[in-house]
């Protein structure tokens, strides 16, 4: 942990705090209760040298850990830097560089500096979010259309030559016979392919065939 000396900063950031600095050591349930933090964030606080508590004794009561009006601008730095994702490696660093000015404007430009490399940083992760984003859309994209390819021709079944040929002129209106006469094959035989194409779509009629194939892709509109 950082000596209570090194920590000592006499000029702050101006931070808006929600409350009136008080003139007295702060016991640590109300610094908890103020800035919404637990009890062991602040002594997680202490254990990196961010926060230096006190410590005060009643009558009849064990040791408490209270927090004096320095410290508590120091938690509202903290806390500040904590709200827009600055680590604590780097609050480390800026409360030591706090230490080291000698005015308030240093102190101003020095939380300022801090808050800029901050949004550049953020600004990196949100183009990197969208180029991940991005990814995400082709790849859900792709296997959208490989789902969609697959099912396409599960529901394609097996088929002929001769019986593609025929369910391209059935699909552009052809009857059976002007079929026949098209693919030079007897009635009969264009009737028996009809009714093998009828079956392998699972159909009840040539139309349902024809629309069955559409969806398949076996025929283009």
């Amino acid at each position: 942990m950082l000596s209570p000396e090194f920590l000592a900063i006499r000029f702050f950031p101006q931070i808006q705090l929600p409350f009136e600095l008080p003139d007295q050591p702060v016991p640590i349930a109300d610094v908890a209760d103020l800035f919404g933090v637990t009890h062991r964030t602040l002594h997680f606080y202490e254990e990196k040298g961010l926060l230096v508590a006190g410590r005060a004794t009643g009558r009849g009561t064990a040791p408490m850990r209270v927090y004096a009006s320095d410290q508590i601008r120091r938690m509202a730095v903290i806390t500040a830097c904590r709200e827009v994702g600055i680590g604590i490696v780097m609050i480390q660093d800026l409360l030591s560089e706090l230490a080291g000015a000698a005015s308030q404007a240093k102190a101003d430009d020095i939380f300022s500096t801090a808050l800029q490399q901050r949004k550049r940083e953020m600004t990196a992760e949100i183009s990197q979010i969208r180029r991940q984003m991005q990814q995400i859309e082709t790849l859900v994209s792709q296997d959208t259309d490989d789902r969609a390819e697959t099912s396409r021709r599960a529901a394609c079944p097996p088929l002929a030559d001769i019986e593609r040929r025929c369910l391209s002129l059935m699909s552009d209106g052809y009857s059976a016979s002007r079929i026949a006469r098209e693919l030079e094959i007897d009635l009969d035989e264009m009737r028996r392919i009809e009714i093998a194409l009828i079956d392998k779509f699972e159909a009840s009629n040539r139309f349902q065939a024809i629309a069955k194939a559409l969806v398949a892709g076996v025929v283009l509109n």
